[in-house]
């Protein structure tokens, strides 16, 4: 079983003249029930599907599955999905021994930047750069599944 143990953390200053590639993303959810999401995502020119289950206490940790598949198969995928999809951009940066994954939104969550860092444990420690503002690890209006359906300008 796949473990992802990540944080993710508002951002609150700039970043962009660190970042080392970007990538545009669109993606929609087949599920978006907290004890299994079912996500599918265009990235740049590839497709995948990622199924995700609950997360521990912290929300830190959670199962992922995640598997290449033909884009034009996640196009078809996108007009079942749930209502709501998400379109971003991600940054690559990287900071110390780790590379944060920071997502700009666009549409609906326009304004709202998240960055995201993968650890080999909840307790790792990590190099935090400057820009980095508010934990929101746990938060779950912060979850992509979550934006989707209350996304960031009604707030």
């Amino acid at each position: 079983m796949a473990q992802e143990i990540e944080r993710k953390f508002l951002v609150s200053g700039d970043f962009k003249n660190e970042v080392m590639k970007s990538t545009r993303i669109t993606q929609g959810y087949l599920s978006s029930i907290p004890e299994r999401t079912v996500r599918v995502r265009i990235k740049g020119d590839k497709g995948f599907i990622t199924i995700k289950g609950i997360g521990s206490a912290s929300g830190a940790s959670r199962y992922e599955w995640e598997k290449e598949i033909p884009v034009r198969d996640v196009e078809e995928l996108l007009r079942i999905c749930e209502p709501g999809v998400i379109d971003k951009t991600r940054h690559l940066v990287k900071v110390g021994n780790h590379t944060f994954e920071v997502d700009e939104f666009y549409g609906d969550n326009d304004g709202l930047i998240i960055a995201e860092v993968e650890l080999a444990s909840e307790d790792e420690a990590f190099q935090k750069p400057e820009w980095l503002g508010n934990e929101v690890t746990g938060d779950v209006r912060y979850f992509n599944s979550m934006l989707m359906k209350n996304p960031y300008k009604h707030w």
